[in-house]
């Protein structure tokens, strides 16, 4: 079975907004920089998304005028297999990723990126939903922390623990870097996703 890396909005983007910390970032990286070339080592394709929306202004740093629409700091350098823009949420609307995977053979899908409760979460949601096999790699996904209703902080590592308990059998595996990484391994293998 085949198997695709999506790495979802590492975009410098992010260091343009009021909530950006580098609070957990270098951990994150880590991760995600050694799940890239794990998979890179394995001939697993390695998809990459950006997330740009209007207004086109150089003020809004998901403008692709902004030029801040391109890889965050930190991020392995990587020849992606294809890069697709999206505009909503998930990474399988409208933008052609969903072709492109169908024409590859892909059946499985390593979800890993930016935001973990946001666009990662709600690409694995859509991704099971239209039947593909998805890890989910907790570690390889970054967020920060968010301010509720009541005016209460929600700490990044609560919204990761929360993410993870949703997704978790029913629509993802949750996956470590090497538990990923092995279970590509597998079923590549064997033809299972396990």
């Amino acid at each position: 079975m085949k198997t695709c890396l999506i790495v979802i909005d590492v975009q410098e983007s992010f260091r343009h907004r009021p909530f950006f910390t580098e609070t957990g970032l270098p951990a994150y990286l880590a991760a995600q920089n050694a799940l890239i070339e794990g998979c890179i080592a394995q001939g697993i394709p390695v998809v990459r998304v950006f997330h740009s929306e209007g207004p086109e202004t150089a003020a809004n740093p998901f403008s692709q005028t902004s030029g801040h629409v391109s890889p965050l700091k930190g991020l392995a350098d990587f020849d992606a297999a294809a890069t697709f823009t999206k505009s909503r949420h998930s990474a399988l609307v409208g933008t052609g990723l969903d072709v492109w995977l169908t024409r590859h053979g892909i059946q499985n899908l390593i979800i890993s990126g930016i935001r973990t409760e946001q666009c990662c979460e709600t690409t694995t949601r859509h991704a099971s939903d239209l039947g593909w096999n998805v890890d989910y790699v907790l570690d390889a996904t970054h967020t920060w922390d968010m301010v509720q209703l009541d005016g209460q902080t929600l700490a990044a590592a609560d919204i990761k623990t929360r993410t993870a308990t949703v997704l978790q059998g029913r629509f993802a595996t949750l996956c470590t870097v090497d538990e990923a990484l092995a279970r590509a391994q597998s079923a590549a293998l064997t033809g299972v996703h396990a």
